[in-house]
């Protein structure tokens, strides 16, 4: 950092992930993984709102699959995964657990995957330390649904690439386990696929897409009696694009200082070239994004532990069901080098027939979205003035087939509208520079199925509201500040029943958080300055009830707690 002098030399260098370099951050010392999974007020140790996985009260067994691994170079870490003995399903629940740690010292953040049998188990990123923090942190998912993949002995890999040397010397170490839960007739066991298909699926973890033409590719041949089928789905942006929502058109660049191909990015999923659904992208900030005092206690949403996207492929059953190999193929609409992806197709059998029949009716889905691009610089010959950018896309569409089972004719339709707004607001001159984003994901779906017992409407509602500003200011002497405000929304709404409006889930979560950093006359680092930032998450489900939680931090230490019944 002792090289930035200038502001557009501060932006180029603050708009990417970088390590706390020789910064002292309030927190403990940590030699090996310690985790408190109570907040602790005082503490530095990185801390989400959202809840621990519910568990269910019956006997649980434990599988470790590794101990106080460490993460010190760019290679993958290998593990041999057998099923519990004296456990052997059907299981109520699976829960993923690991815990983290990194050395005090100087480290990027770095990306967390774990795979077994090649399908993702977990994706998330880690912590940056600092010279007197040592972070530790704790993550868990449900992976109940990939029960088919635990009921035989599989080989696993933990992709935590980390460079170590005299530069950057923070080391990582983990554990990681799952934990299976029996099932009672209080906690019976619930419907989990038959079948897990990763994608891709072959060592190395997730593919690399550099541009709207890569493709992640999966050829599969899945039994003759596919009754529904799902791809999770994850999408992580990466080196020029991981800053996305920043981006601008490629004729802008320039005078605007920012990347290209617009703010506006889709995961795009065909099935043997046809269309067959959408994911959005998240704006995923990690902890070293734009600011790395931004997220110290409190991380951005998901930064840790990432949510994949469920894309609904059933009206497609009957194809999967042909007996004939079939390539599903997942890409990034304007990927700009570059998006790593990763998904799981999950497959329901019909366990009356050993064949379904069928077709695919309906599909209004186009190959690529059409974004709409408004640009307004008021720009002089020195490039000062202000400049507005904004581009969005709306999506309609409908998707619709059936099969023929054991117990009936069944059609499935799904129908989405997914829509995008991303404005951008510039203002440069010789001693300013901000700019002031607003973004917006919106998907609004609905799955309705038909059979000989009726009809069912499940509905899924996402919200991804997203605001940013970074305000750089030069005084006289020549002094810098960049101000960054963040305010990141994650909302997801689930409802069923004959008409779709039985509510089923809902989880809104939300982080904002702000900081100043300070560069004296030489554009050297001098300190951050008025860090304070919220993270609330509230869940209501209908197995489980309803929860809350609020956490404030101030000066990179957690201030408070607050939680309700």
């Amino acid at each position: 950092m002792s090289t930035i002098l200038s502001y557009p030399a501060i932006r180029r260098k603050l708009l990417s992930s970088f390590a706390l370099v020789a910064l002292a951050v309030p927190g403990l010392s940590h030699g090996q993984i310690v985790i408190t999974k109570s907040p602790v007020i005082g503490s530095s140790n990185p801390l989400s709102a959202e809840p621990l996985v519910p568990r269910p009260s019956t006997r649980r067994c434990i599988v470790h699959l590794f101990t106080d691994q460490e993460f010190a170079d760019y290679s993958a870490k290998t593990f041999n995964y057998v099923p519990p003995p004296n456990c052997p399903g059907p299981w109520s629940k699976v829960v993923f657990t690991a815990d983290f740690t990194v050395t005090k010292g100087v480290q990027y953040d770095r990306t967390a995957s774990i795979y077994l049998g090649h399908a993702n188990i977990y994706y998330g990123t880690t912590s940056e330390p600092g010279t007197t923090l040592s972070p530790s942190w704790h993550v868990e998912r449900d992976v109940t649904d990939l029960s088919a993949l635990f009921h035989s002995p599989q080989s696993g890999e933990a992709d935590i690439y980390n460079i170590v040397n005299s530069t950057y010397t923070g080391i990582i170490y983990a554990n990681a386990e799952l934990q299976f839960y029996a099932a009672s007739d209080e906690f019976p066991a619930p419907v989990t696929p038959d079948v897990v298909v990763p994608m891709p699926d072959a060592a190395g973890g997730a593919a690399l897409l550099s541009t709207t033409a890569s493709q992640l590719t999966q050829t599969v041949t899945l039994p003759t009696n596919v009754e529904r089928a799902y791809l999770d789905v994850i999408a992580q942006s990466q080196s020029d694009d991981e800053f996305w929502y920043t981006c601008v058109p490629n004729n802008v660049t320039g005078p605007l200082e920012s990347c290209g191909n617009t703010a506006f990015r889709e995961t795009e999923i065909s099935i043997d070239g046809t269309p067959a659904g959408v994911a959005p992208v998240y704006p995923w900030i990690y902890t070293g994004g734009i600011d790395p005092f931004l997220w110290i206690p409190l991380p951005g949403v998901q930064t840790l532990d990432f949510k994949p996207y469920r894309v609904d492929l059933t009206p497609f059953a009957s194809l999967f069901s042909d007996g004939k190999s079939h390539e599903v193929a997942l890409s990034v609409f304007n990927a700009d080098s570059y998006f790593l992806a990763t998904a799981n197709l999950l497959a329901y059998t019909d366990k009356g027939t050993n064949a379904v029949t069928g077709r695919v009716t309906v599909d209004t889905l186009t190959p690529a979205p059409y974004p709409e691009v408004v640009e307004d610089l008021d720009l002089d010959a020195s490039g000062n003035g202000t400049a507005t950018v904004s581009v969005t896309s709306a999506r309609k569409f409908d998707i619709s087939g059936y099969v023929n089972t054991s117990h009936g004719l069944v059609v499935t339709t799904v129908a989405q509208n997914v829509n995008f707004s991303n404005d951008q607001k510039f203002t440069l001159s010789d001693t300013e520079y901000v700019q002031a984003i607003t973004q917006s994901t919106t998907v609004y779906a609905s799955t309705t199925t038909k059979s000989p017992t009726g009809t069912t409407v499940d509905t899924a509602t996402y919200l991804y509201p997203f605001s940013i500003t970074i305000n750089v200011q030069v005084a006289a002497d020549g002094s810098e500040t960049q101000t960054t405000t963040s305010d990141q929304t994650y909302g997801a709404y689930l409802r069923g029943g004959t008409a779709g409006d039985t509510p089923l889930f809902a989880d809104d979560e939300e982080v904002k958080t702000t900081d100043t950093l300070n560069f004296n006359s030489s554009g050297d680092f001098t300190g951050n300055t008025g860090n304070t930032s919220t993270a609330t998450d509230s869940q209501w489900s209908v197995a489980d009830g309803g929860y809350y939680r609020g956490l404030t931090s101030s000066g990179g230490v957690l201030t408070g707690i607050s939680d309700k019944p």
